[in-house]
């Protein structure tokens, strides 16, 4: 920083970034300013439950997750044990096939 102009010269110089953001800066909206003390809140609009059955369809599919897993996993393990016991003989049936 040996030749550069120290950072507090050029602070009578107008900055163009600001003059932009001073034009393009919106209003102050009125939902986002103070409320006078004393004056009660604006009644919530009411609005119509779009996806009321979409949600409880969603909430009923969360809520049976843990049961269709639990199931899915019980039906392996059973399907394991059943492709197991396929090799134990039990198509012989203690016939020698000499018959």
């Amino acid at each position: 920083m040996s030749d550069s102009a120290p950072r507090d010269a050029g602070k009578d110089v107008e900055d163009p970034t600001a003059d932009f953001l001073a034009e393009v800066r919106p209003e102050e909206t009125p939902w986002r300013t103070e409320r006078p003390p004393g004056e009660e809140a604006p009644e919530r609009a009411e609005r119509p439950e779009k996806w009321g059955r979409a949600k409880a369809a969603g909430r009923a599919a969360a809520q049976a997750a843990p049961y269709v897993q639990a199931a899915a996993l019980a039906t392996w393990i059973v399907s394991g044990t059943l492709d197991d016991s396929g090799d134990s003989g039990f198509g012989d049936l203690g016939s020698s096939g000499d018959a």
